[in-house]
């Protein structure tokens, strides 16, 4: 396979990149020095994302524009593969008409069915890790030894300097978003607090409820302010977790009113924020207290320390937050490791829920002390 460079022979720029990461936010936050890396050759860089990756893929220096379509072979709820579905593919890839693409996988997942679909749409040449033969599906084929767990983040740059990118000059590989982000004091009160994230992709990552409401008191009782964020879909979860109150700041009828909570040091913002206005108040904290989702590499892309609960259902090596000062807790020998489980298979979720809320505070002490030095 030819690994020709990125630029043409008289030295300009790559034209139109289009640099694909299907799946989740985090994933997609986690491509961005790969993208860089594009950005840094390309007149034009378009990222193709699935609808779970979309917003991420709106937050990422570097990118023009992002197209965005649900893969039937990645999707947690894929929808049928039908004619329709992929010439929508295609019409949206030829009408961006892209010089070049760089497909960006993970090792549980093939490079060949969008390559194939890639092809299909004309773009002249393609580059992406796979194990398997792709025959004509792709222009550098980038081989790497799956035996070894490599960070996510440095497994995608890879391919695209394979491709031909490089960082530009100055660029130290960590994650990042675009500047600025929207203000939130309004809506978390003045920096310095902890943000505790109770949601997770899947319910295998996710601490028990009953001790992530229980840190916040922990957290409380150590005299720090705590905000708790989720999803829309976490409203409930992250009142419940934050003690009863409603979101701080309306009682409810859209009235500007504090609403009492078991701690005036508690905040809800459940339900309450974009996921650009999330990473603003990711940035304004201490530390982020979160599961294995993509709040923790939002929270990575910012430059906040994270206190990781990690059900070790995927390598930490892998998907540790990436790039900032970190405390991963959670049994990484739990008998669940590497099944890529999306229900725990263990009664009793014994990886995460042997993790003590004390020992969660603790270790937030320790994150927040190095935050607060360094600032």
């Amino acid at each position: 396979m030819t690994h020709a460079p990125a630029r043409s022979a008289d030295g300009a720029p790559a034209g139109t990149v289009l640099v694909v990461r299907l799946d989740n936010a985090g994933d997609v936050l986690l491509a961005g020095p790969a993208v860089r890396a594009v950005a840094a050759s390309a007149r034009r860089v378009v990222l193709l994302a699935g609808p779970n990756g979309r917003a991420a893929a709106e937050l990422l220096p570097g990118v023009d524009r992002v197209l965005e379509w649900r893969a039937p072979w990645i999707d947690p709820d894929p929808r049928p593969v039908t004619g329709s579905h992929v010439v929508g593919l295609l019409r949206l890839v030829r009408e961006a008409a892209p010089d070049q693409a760089l497909i960006l996988t993970s090792f549980h997942q093939s490079s060949l069915p969008p390559a194939l679909l890639l092809r299909l749409a004309g773009v002249p040449r393609i580059a992406a890790i796979s194990e398997d033969y792709p025959g004509s599906l792709l222009d550098v084929r980038h081989i790497v030894d799956e035996t070894v767990d490599v960070p996510e983040p440095e497994r995608m740059l890879a391919v695209a300097r394979a491709a031909g990118f490089r960082p530009p000059p100055g660029d130290d590989g960590r994650l990042a978003v675009r500047r600025p982000l929207p203000p939130v004091g309004h809506i978390t009160g003045p920096p310095g607090y902890v943000v505790v994230h109770p949601g997770a992709s899947a319910p295998a990552r996710a601490w028990p409820e009953g001790h992530c409401a229980e840190a916040v008191r922990e957290l409380v009782r150590a005299g720090r302010r705590v905000v708790v964020t989720g999803g829309p879909g976490e409203c409930e979860l992250t009142r419940r977790v934050a003690g009863g109150a409603g979101p701080i700041g309306t009682d409810g009828s859209g009235a500007e009113k504090a609403v009492p909570s078991t701690s005036e040091a508690v905040r809800d913002l459940g339900g309450r924020t974009s996921l650009a206005e999330l990473a603003a108040v990711l940035a304004g904290a201490s530390a982020v207290v979160v599961a294995n989702t993509g709040p923790a590499h939002l929270a990575a892309a910012v430059g906040t320390p994270v206190v990781t609960l990690f059900a070790p259902v995927v390598p930490a090596a892998r998907w540790a937050p990436y790039g900032v000062p970190s405390v991963l807790l959670g049994d990484q020998d739990a008998p669940c490791a590497g099944s890529r489980a999306r229900i725990c298979p263990v009664p009793g979720h014994p990886c995460l829920s042997s993790v003590s809320p004390a020992r969660v505070a603790e270790a937030v002490g320790r994150l927040a002390s190095v935050r607060e030095t360094v600032s």
